[in-house]
Formats: C-alpha cells, structure tokens, sequence
C-alpha cells in the first residue's frame, strides 16, 4: 500500500550532521560504545533500542521471542518493540520519518528503500558490513544488493519471496487444464483462464466462475511479463525501463481477458484488498497471482485443493525473481547504530532466532538457516520452499536493485490508470500514455 510521500520535511541524516562537524561514523559509533559500556567487559549497559515491524500475531510473538533472546545475550540492552498491520505500520513509519527519525530498527517494505535512504532516513551499513558486525557471507550476493541505494548498502532483506499463482487444483483438473510447471507461456495461462470460464461453475452468489483475477491493475504482473520479455521497469533510478508500446501491449492482453469473460470483472478486482476478498476468496475465480509468504492463507480459507504454480513465460523465460518479502534498516538517528546493527545481524544470523522466526517472513535469506528450519516444514510451507528451489533450478534472473523513490507513487497511477480501462473510461494506449507521463514527472521530481 503506498504511503504519503509530499509535503514531507527532510531532516538531514545523522551521517551528514556528523560529516558536518568532521567526525567520522567510527568515531560516533566509539563514542557511543564508549558512553554507554559496561565498567567490565565492554558490555553495553543502560541502552534502549526500538525495533517496529508490521506483520500478523504468529510474527509478532515469534518476533517478540527472538528479541528476548538478543536481551539474555546483551545485558542491559533493552529492546521496545511495536508493531501493527501493514497499512497502519507504513502511515506510522512515515510520520516518524517526517518528524525526525524512524525507529533504531525498522522493517522495511522494498518500496520504501530508496525513499528513506534517500531522504536521509536511514544509516549506511557499509561499515557495519566491513567489521563484520553484520555478517553477510550466508546470504546471496545479488539478493543483498535488493536493498541498495545508489551504490551504498541501507537495507538488509529478512525474507526471500517469490511470486506464483494460487489455484484450485480441482477445477483446473475438471477443466482439462495440466497442473501448470515452470516454462508454461502467457499464452496458455490465458486459455486455462478461458477453459475454467467454459465449464459454466457458479460462484456462491450465482455469477460464473472466471479463470483468474484481472491481473492489468497490478504492477507486478506487469514487471514479471516485461522481465519475461527481456524488459524492466526501471533503467535507473530516474529512467523508466518501458515504452508506452510496451504497457499498451500488455493492458489490451489483459483488456481483451476480462471483456471476454475469462478472467474477472472490474468491479470484483478493485475490491480485492486480500485473500477473503479476492476473486478466489470469494469463489469467484479459480486463480489468483500472489506471493509465497501468503500463500498459506490461502489453503486456509479454501482448503487444501489450492495449489501453488509459476508465473507464466514469455517462450520458456521467466520474468519472476527472488525479492526480498521485507528488509531491515537502521534509523539514521539512532543514537545506538552499533547495538542496532547487533540487533538486525542476530534476527538475520543466529542460528537460534532463525529457529524462532522460521518462515514467518518468507523464506530466511540467510541460507545456512533457511536449509535448517525447512526440515521442519509441512504442508503448503513445504510447499512454496520446494517451490522456491524448483524456480532457483529452473533459472532466474538477478533481482534489481530498489526501486526508485518515485516508485510508490508509479505504483498508485499503475493500478488508477488500468482501473479506467477495466470500466471503459480509457484505451489501454491512452492509459498508457498518461501512465508514462505521470511516471516520468514523478521520476524526475
């Protein structure tokens, strides 16, 4: 969900507040240390962090516990945590952003990376990185750069996502259509779509059941079809990747879908605001384009016949890549970089609170220890982890880096420009268009 971005006030980073003055990090960072060490053993003592994240109660107690955890083996270290639903949580963080610093530590949503980092809102972790404070030699080196900013490391993944379809096995069985595997074109997604059409199924309010939701209004979509077609959404951090042929192209695909009945109605796709009121959820649709972290919602409100597939190629190459389902960063303000930094390495590296957090935000990115705790997985877990390793084998391309700032709003204008096609206020080429125009204003502003 986008968040406010104008009107916001800059504050400047404590980075440049201390570049100002002709003190470097080290030295901050040892003052700190200094100030606030034990009389013994160089133990920080006296020293409160905050840690916020959004996320359901299961990630929130498992949270809760692995910060406990960080508190036995840091006397005096005191973690205040807060966390809430991901609408709430995004208008909280970008209030504190406006208003002087976000937590010590954060988690962050891939969208909000180069927003902060460039607005001075969060530390660089280079030389957290360096000292080895944070350790990064587990986790995947073109996974890390998902959470750079022009060149400098602010974020630092904590899950490892993927897309795919959730789809009810047994319709597609019933419609003749073969369980989808890795390689299968856009082209034959589209006539699965109008197969589960053709059967004639009724939905609980006695409408027919379509093939999928209307995947014209969703950004992500987009970006898995252009990357299947050698294309992406942005060339820099100031450049759109795409030509308005490109998203014209794309938006009739879709356009032609829903006038012919076979993927869902405008007025169901604008209501989609989750599982329960997706097309699926609402046994509109037999399929529905999604990530792995939320796939077992799915198998919970509609049982055990949703399954999980790949994102359709353009001839056998995959648009889809490992993107982190959230990031950590440290609050540029914190008046404890050192000990927050110790936080976000031992959520992200002890074997322990890797054991505790389990998959609880996708698949650990830390590869020592997703391969240890998906031993205990089961059912649709296990499901969407041999699912990850399946694509990982198939071949994906390197995930890029953040973003653009520009990027949330593209994102709302995406879904707003669409959604006049799907009600016929607009040609896909003239949404196109103005989707250009307003991208391209945004990106330079």
């Amino acid at each position: 969900m986008p968040e406010p971005r104008n009107g916001r006030r800059r504050h400047p980073s404590r980075r440049a507040v201390l570049a100002a003055a002709g003190i470097g990090l080290s030295t901050a960072l040892t003052a700190t240390l200094t100030a606030c060490s034990a009389e013994s053993g160089g133990t920080s003592r006296g020293i409160t962090l905050t840690f916020s994240w959004w996320g359901n109660d299961d990630r929130a107690e498992r949270t809760q516990r692995a910060v406990r955890l960080f508190e036995e083996e840091h006397p005096g270290v005191t973690v205040r945590t807060s966390n809430g639903d991901f609408g709430s949580y995004m208008q909280k963080l970008a209030t504190q952003a406006a208003g002087g610093g976000i937590p010590d530590l954060a988690q962050l949503d891939y969208r909000q990376v180069s927003q902060y980092a460039g607005g001075g809102a969060l530390l660089p972790l280079g030389e957290a990185i360096r000292d080895r404070t944070i350790r990064t030699s587990e986790v995947d080196a073109d996974f890390l750069r998902t959470g750079t900013y022009e060149g400098k490391q602010y974020a630092l993944p904590m899950g490892r996502g993927i897309t795919g379809y959730a789809y009810d096995s047994a319709v597609y069985k019933q419609a003749g259509i073969p369980a989808p595997r890795p390689g299968w074109t856009w082209q034959e997604w589209a006539q699965a779509n109008r197969r589960v059409a053709a059967l004639g199924l009724r939905a609980p309010d006695g409408r027919r059941v379509v093939g999928a939701n209307d995947g014209g209004v969703n950004e992500d979509v987009f970006e898995n079809w252009l990357r299947s077609r050698g294309g992406q959404l942005y060339a820099d951090q100031n450049r759109l990747g795409f030509t308005e042929d490109d998203l014209t192209e794309f938006w009739t695909f879709c356009d032609e879908l829903r006038r012919e009945g076979a993927v869902a109605e405008a007025k169901d796709t604008v209501q989609a605001s989750s599982t329960e009121t997706s097309p699926i959820g609402r046994g509109l649709a037999a399929a529905d384009y999604t990530w792995d972290a939320p796939f077992p919602g799915y198998t919970a409100l509609l049982g055990d016949d949703i399954r999980f597939a790949p994102v359709p190629t353009t001839d056998g190459h995959a648009g889809q890549y490992f993107k982190p389902s959230m990031l950590l960063g440290v609050g540029a303000h914190s008046e404890h970089p050192k000990e927050a930094a110790q936080l976000a390495d031992f959520l992200l590296n002890d074997r322990r609170a890797g054991d505790i957090l389990g998959f609880t935000r996708s698949t650990p990115p830390n590869r020592v220890i997703a391969d240890r705790v998906a031993k205990t997985l089961q059912g649709p877990e296990l499901e969407i982890y041999r699912y990850a390793q399946t694509m990982e084998k198939h071949g994906l391309d390197a995930p890029p880096t953040a973003p653009p700032r520009g990027d949330v709003a593209v994102q709302t204008a995406f879904t707003r420009q669409y959604q006049r096609v799907a009600y016929g206020l607009a040609t896909p080429r003239e949404a196109a268009r103005e989707l250009i125009d307003e991208a391209v204003r945004e990106l330079r502003s």
